[in-house]
């Protein structure tokens, strides 16, 4: 049983992307908003509720970041690392959801602290599945609280 529906921030460039992981939610029937920035400039601005973001009824603090490993002004990476270097933030649920398998970045994610790392579905039907996955996980009631606030 949910308590709230929580806000997940998606950093993501590919317009696309967005509207169909929006979709996913919408089809798995999730009560979660979805709030999507263009760069890794703006997910730091929302992070740290700056400029347009700092209205947080407008523009809550998430409860799960999604990034994308490659983005403009600030890479999906760039931002990991600094949500991990912000000790309030440390433990916070960072997953990388992109399109790239490469090692090197699944490597460098671990490294820098990603809670998970999902590859994008090239199937946009297959992003309900995902979904699921992420409402399961990272989403439900045992993982609101305490477990994502350690």
């Amino acid at each position: 049983m949910m308590t709230r529906p929580l806000t997940i921030l998606y950093a993501e460039d590919e317009e696309n992307d967005v509207f169909f992981l929006k979709r996913a939610f919408k089809l798995v029937g999730s009560p979660h908003t979805l709030k999507a920035v263009p760069d890794g400039e703006q997910a730091l601005e929302y992070l740290a509720g700056e400029g347009i973001f700092s209205d947080r009824t407008r523009h809550p603090f998430p409860d799960l970041i999604l990034l994308d490993i490659n983005m403009p002004r600030k890479s999906g990476l760039e931002v990991l690392k600094w949500v991990r270097n912000q000790s309030r933030y440390k433990l916070f649920p960072v997953l990388i959801l992109t399109s790239s398998s490469r090692p090197e970045d699944m490597e460098k994610a671990r490294q820098l602290g990603a809670d998970d790392y999902l590859i994008k579905p090239s199937d946009p039907l297959k992003l309900v599945d995902v979904v699921r996955s992420l409402q399961e996980r990272w989403l439900s009631q045992t993982a609101i609280g305490s477990e994502v606030a350690l």
